[in-house]
């Protein structure tokens, strides 16, 4: 049969397409039905409108087969239907109505043809099947435009989604699109934008380059990727880093041409672009470069940038022949309040500090902190030495002041050293350096002053880094020796202990006292190693003390605030005792009031481990700190030494033994043992019994001597004990 036809089987190969006829003819239907199933359409059959009309409403067919004669409802009263419910059939009409009216009019109520009765099967089945094709165009090209919309959607979508700035310009530099990140990065509302003007965006001082890369033209390689620019914010107040008023972006654009035309040219129809807001990185950029020159406490210069701008100092005033000044400034007691309320007031402090100097000198000045409390000054466009005294006494007066932090009163002074150029050196080191040596020069002096640099100065220096190689060299030869000083019971009349005290029998100086080399190992941080070997050959004299005397003579040995720091300091007083077969009790470790305020948690939690384990803790020099009396008691202290300026004052008047009354009576208060220092005379003695101290150590009783001589002291004293309790015995002869 024709009906089986090339064309129709592309279409039934598609899909198994559903027909539906209708007719109130059954002759008409079965023939339908006969030559349409035999072509491999599934057919269904109508008789009724209605029965149509109850078919549509359950399944969905392709094509329908239609008469417009039928018993009940039209075949003009179907089309409406489905024309107003929106069902999608083709519908070809069966009809044997030849006017043209009749034709018009179903194919304005929607048909797609009209096959006149009687026809030929050929002719309906190429009718169905040009319907059929046409149907299935018609469903391709609404899933293209559907596919084409979710395109469209999706990249409005991403366009509108996207982080950075999108933007298209027309030739003349006229926003034509802008995507949502406008208004939320810069505060403008698309609407605002669209036909103004790319500069109206740009930060005035980037224009130059804008004018390049905003409305790029080149395409490819050449066009402009990653340029770095600002935008302005429409709010010029909006805060950002460092008080910005513009956003930095990194703009990519490229030229868009139009298609070739006749001629073979392309046309430049705009700029299509994108700014990705760097702001982000830009913050942590200037952070980094922020710390990098500057001290994070203060804010001020670091050591870094103040020699740069030094340098660069150097540089003009060798060209104009004029003078500049560098100040070496260090705070004095700032250690003392540091270790006695602890860093955090030490910061707070160093902040204030920096301030005050800050207003003390001009817009073209520099200060920076040099480290720790350290400060150096650049003093630029002076013209001669009295502009710098006037400066630092300016400095000196406004550091006199006290600072009041947190209720707290505290008391600065500074010392400074100044060097001028080009009298002081030529060099950005060699002022730094000479500087800072007549700022030592004025430390070991009276403080709280100021001095020019003189060559003179020098050899301090030198003698300070001489003492410093002398120090690690007496370490590594042996040269200290313990001394002992004895500890009496004055109502027992008995050495019940002894205090180790250095002393460094230098090779070419002789005897040098702890005063003269103490603060330069702790400042160099040399007193660890030093303490440690002081407790090590204290441990190994005591036992050749106690095995001479057949008594246990308790050992006291300082500690600095340096060495209570060290994290192995509790392992390493303990595993020296063990090594000398000591146990704990044989040891009082004495300490000053700022170690325990420096950092109290940590220092608490040390002291409670070594009493744990015997050792008794003594607070050296007390009453000279900043500590609380209320702290006293939560430390597990044993012992309080009464500093010697207390006892000296005693001599004085009443004001002096006021305050050793007190701190007897306060002592015996919270159950403390209690030792006076520096006890020298018989009066002081006297006076010290009296109020109930019994244990004391001075002149009185014997200075601090080696190992042979205290041994041998205390062998004499026990002999004449024995003796006088010998004679006491027997009585007169």
């Amino acid at each position: 049969m024709e009906s089986e036809s090339g064309e129709t089987n592309n279409v039934v190969d598609a899909f198994k397409a559903k027909i539906l006829a209708v007719d109130d003819e059954v002759r008409l239907l079965d023939l339908h039905r006969e030559l349409l199933t035999k072509a491999g359409y599934e057919v269904y059959t109508a008789s009724s409108g209605n029965e149509a009309l109850k078919l549509v409403k359950q399944m969905s067919f392709d094509v329908m087969l239609l008469d417009l004669r039928l018993p009940d409802v039209s075949g003009h009263q179907v089309m409406r239907f489905l024309k107003k419910n929106q069902i999608n059939i083709t519908v070809v009409v069966i009809s044997g109505e030849n006017s043209v009216d009749a034709v018009a009019k179903v194919l304005r109520l929607g048909a797609y043809d009209y096959l006149r009765k009687p026809y030929l099967p050929e002719e309906l089945l190429k009718t169905v099947s040009n319907a059929l094709e046409k149907r299935s165009l018609e469903q391709e090209n609404k899933a293209f435009q559907a596919r084409l919309q979710d395109s469209d959607k999706l990249h409005r979508y991403i366009v509108n989604s996207s982080p950075d700035i999108v933007y298209m310009l027309d030739q003349e530099g006229r926003f034509t699109f802008l995507n949502d990140r406008i208004e939320k990065l810069l505060g403008y509302m698309k609407a605002e934008l669209i036909g103004q003007h790319y500069s109206a965006v740009v930060y005035p001082e980037d224009l130059p380059l804008a004018r390049f890369v905003f409305n790029e033209r080149r395409t490819g390689p050449r066009s402009s990727r990653n340029i770095e620019l600002r935008l302005k914010y429409k709010d010029s107040s909006s805060p950002n880093y460092f008080e910005s008023k513009a956003l930095s972006i990194e703009l990519t654009a490229m030229g868009v041409y139009s298609r070739s035309g006749g001629d073979g040219k392309q046309k430049f129809i705009g700029t299509y672009g994108s700014a990705r807001d760097i702001t982000e990185r830009k913050k942590a950029e200037e952070m980094i470069h922020f710390q990098a020159y500057h001290d994070l406490l203060t804010g001020l210069p670091n050591r870094v940038l103040f020699k740069d701008r030094l340098g660069l100092a150097i540089t003009h005033v060798k060209r104009n022949n004029q003078m500049l000044a560098v100040m070496f400034l260090d705070l004095d007691r700032f250690k003392v309040i540091n270790d006695t309320l602890g860093h955090a007031m030490g910061d707070r402090l160093l902040q204030a500090v920096s301030q005050r100097l800050q207003g003390c000198l001009r817009a073209e000045d520099t200060l920076s902190r040099f480290g720790g409390d350290e400060f150096t000054l650049l003093l630029s466009h002076i013209n001669c030495r009295q502009d710098v005294v006037v400066i630092a006494e300016k400095i000196l007066a406004e550091l006199n002041k006290s600072f009041m932090l947190d209720h707290n009163e505290l008391f600065v002074g500074a010392s400074i050293g100044i060097a001028l150029f080009p009298e002081a050196g030529s060099g950005l080191d060699s002022l730094i350096k000479n500087a800072d040596a007549a700022m030592y020069s004025v430390k070991s002096q009276s403080k709280n002053g100021y001095q020019f640099y003189s060559k003179e100065m020098d050899k301090y220096c030198q003698s300070r880094l001489m003492m410093e190689r002398d120090l690690r060299r007496a370490l590594e030869e042996k040269q200290f020796r313990v001394y002992f000083q004895p500890q009496v019971d004055v109502n027992k009349d008995e050495v019940v202990g002894v205090e180790a005290l250095i002393r460094w029998e230098h090779p070419s100086k002789g005897l040098i006292y702890p005063n003269d080399f103490i603060p330069l190992a702790e400042e160099t941080g040399l007193i660890v190693d030093i303490g440690r070997w002081v407790l090590d050959a204290a441990c190994s004299e005591i036992k050749k003390i106690n095995a001479s005397t057949g008594r246990n003579i308790r050992l006291s040995v300082n500690f600095s605030p340096l060495q209570v720091e060290q994290p192995d300091f509790v392992n390493m007083v303990i595993d020296i005792l063990h090594r000398h077969q000591l146990p704990g009790e044989a040891l009082e470790m004495e300490i000053t009031e700022n170690i325990i305020m420096k950092d109290m948690d940590k220092v608490v939690n040390k002291l409670r481990d070594l009493s744990r384990y015997g050792i008794k803790i003594a607070i050296d020099d007390f009453g000279t700190g900043y500590s609380s009396l209320s702290y006293l008691q939560q430390f597990p202290i044993h012992t309080i030494k009464i500093d010697r300026c207390f006892v000296n004052e005693m001599n004085t008047g009443s004001e002096g033994r006021c305050i050793v009354n007190a701190i007897i009576y306060m002592a015996k208060g919270l159950g403390l043992n209690l030792i006076a220092e520096g006890v020298e005379t018989q009066p002081q003695l006297d006076y010290l019994k009296q109020l109930g101290c019994t244990e004391v150590q001075g002149f009185i009783f014997g200075k601090a001597e080696p190992l042979e001589s205290i041994v041998s002291a205390l062998s004499q004293r026990q002999q004449a004990k024995t003796a006088a309790n010998y004679e006491s015995s027997v009585g007169p002869a």
